[in-house]
């Protein structure tokens, strides 16, 4: 019985990945997109389904009020928010996509210091990087949706030595991954962690003006799908690993496009301070140049 199910688990993971691969080039096109859309819900909602028969679950109740209560949030939001707005919603979902995949790799850490049992080094390791990246992905989301909000300025935000203190940050987050990675007892340093990848996603972000947004965006959610591959890593879940990597990979090539599109450089997006203080209009501007160059390359 027990080998039955093992075996109904991964025919179910790997109809779900196929819905995935279906899904994903389906949205290549707008004439298919829609379909694409509901062919990778399709496998999500398999995925999430078979995921709660195999773990124990012990509060089915708490998860019926989450998918409840996220059901209608992202029914309402989807219903009323305009096409011109639209890039903010991506810039939440990413981030919301990061959190979760942080607070995932959070929990596995947890789960291990409390109970004081062992952890692998390569669980030690994909905890750690998910955090890292899962946080990085959430701070660096919500500037991004501040400055196409008008709600941060939109111009780039830069102050002397800030790409020393970037550097000096992310040298002190390899460190501390490194550390947590051989002797993954201190949560002190796991604490440090977190804070120091939620400085740096700001500091990425802010610099790069609100009219290159969009690119940063679709880099964010590259990073959000690298973030969950990590934490599918640290809990040993395939499909979390595979829809993990999709997202990663896409991420990466449509970022790809865009800078294509804007003669811009991907150094350029991660490193450097881009784009000049534009008004609103300018901003929505630059993103239907971008929509239309993808479309046309996708026709």
């Amino acid at each position: 019985m027990i080998e039955q199910f093992d075996t109904l688990i991964a025919y179910s993971y790997l109809a779900a990945a196929a819905l995935f691969i279906l899904g994903l080039k389906r949205l290549g096109s707008p004439a298919t997109a829609r379909s694409g859309n509901l062919l990778a819900a399709l496998g999500m909602l398999i995925a999430v389904s078979i995921t709660l028969l195999d773990r124990d679950i012990l509060r089915y109740e708490l998860i019926v009020i989450g998918i409840a209560v996220g059901s209608v949030i992202g029914a309402i939001l989807a219903r009323t928010i305009k096409m011109t707005a639209m890039p903010q919603m991506v810039a939440i979902f990413n981030g919301v996509g990061g959190a979760a995949s942080a607070l995932i790799a959070s929990s596995e850490f947890l789960r291990h210091f409390h109970s004081g049992t062992a952890m692998p080094m390569h669980v030690s390791l994909t905890i750690a990087l998910g955090t890292l990246i899962g946080i990085v992905t959430f701070s660096g989301s919500i500037v991004a949706f501040g400055k196409l909000q008008d709600l941060i300025e939109t111009r780039p935000v830069t102050f002397p030595l800030q790409r020393s203190l970037s550097l000096v940050l992310f040298a002190s987050l390899v460190t501390l991954t490194g550390y947590l990675t051989v002797a993954p007892d201190s949560l002190f340093m796991f604490i440090a962690l977190g804070s120091i990848s939620a400085l740096l996603g700001i500091l990425l972000v802010i610099r790069i003006g609100g009219a290159d947004m969009p690119v940063v965006i679709s880099l964010l959610n590259s990073y959000s799908g690298l973030a969950a591959a990590a934490a599918g890593f640290a809990l040993n879940n395939l499909i979390l690993i595979i829809a993990g990597a999709f997202v990663g990979a896409a991420g990466i090539i449509l970022t790809h496009i865009m800078t294509t599109a804007m003669n811009r450089s991907l150094a350029n997006v991660v490193f450097g301070a881009f784009g000049a203080a534009t008004p609103p209009q300018s901003s929505l501007s630059n993103t239907g140049l971008l929509c239309n160059f993808i479309f046309q390359n996708h026709k």
